[in-house]
C-alpha cells in the first residue's frame, strides 16, 4: 500500500484534533473519517509495528494517549505522522488511511483479539524487543 490505486479516493481535506487525538480526512468521494491516533499507532505501517513478513507483527501497547505532534507530506500520495512517542518511520498512503477509516470497527476488535490473546493489557508500557536489530528504524 505504498502509493495510490488507479481511481482510489484521495484526501480534500486533513484536520487534526489534538483535543479529541483524531484525525479526520475527507475523501474526494465525499465520504469522511475521524482516525483515532491510537489506531493510527496501533496499526502504523512501518516495518517497527508490521515486522518485515507475515507473523512478525509487534503488538503496541500503552498508546491509548499518544499524541500526533507533527504531520509531514510526503509526496502526492501519502502523509508521515510523527507521534509523541517518538514513533515516525510509518508513511501512511491516502489508500491506507481510507483503509483505517472505512474498517475501524474491525481493527479495533481484531486488535483487542491479540491484546487478549497475548495475556497484554492496551494500556500497558511497551516492553522492548529482546535481540531486535533491524537498521530501517
Amino acid at each position: 500500500m505504498a502509493g495510490l490505486q488507479a481511481g482510489s479516493p484521495t484526501p480534500t481535506a486533513l484536520t487534526v484534533h489534538n483535543a479529541s487525538r483524531m484525525l479526520e480526512v475527507a475523501f474526494s468521494d465525499g465520504r469522511e473519517f475521524r482516525i483515532p491516533f491510537e489506531l493510527m499507532r496501533v496499526y502504523s505501517p512501518s516495518a517497527e509495528v508490521q515486522g518485515h513478513g507475515p507473523g512478525q507483527e509487534v503488538l503496541q501497547t500503552g498508546k491509548r494517549d499518544v499524541n500526533l505532534v507533527e504531520l509531514e507530506p510526503v509526496g502526492n500520495y501519502a502523509v508521515k505522522p510523527v507521534f509523541s512517542d517518538g514513533h515516525e518511520s510509518g508513511i501512511f498512503s491516502w489508500d491506507y488511511l481510507y483503509y483505517l477509516g472505512t474498517e475501524q470497527g474491525g481493527l479495533w476488535a481484531d486488535y483487542e483479539r491479540r491484546l487478549q490473546a497475548a495475556g497484554a493489557e492496551r494500556d500497558a508500557p511497551m516492553v522492548a524487543a529482546a535481540g531486535h536489530s533491524c537498521s530501517s528504524h
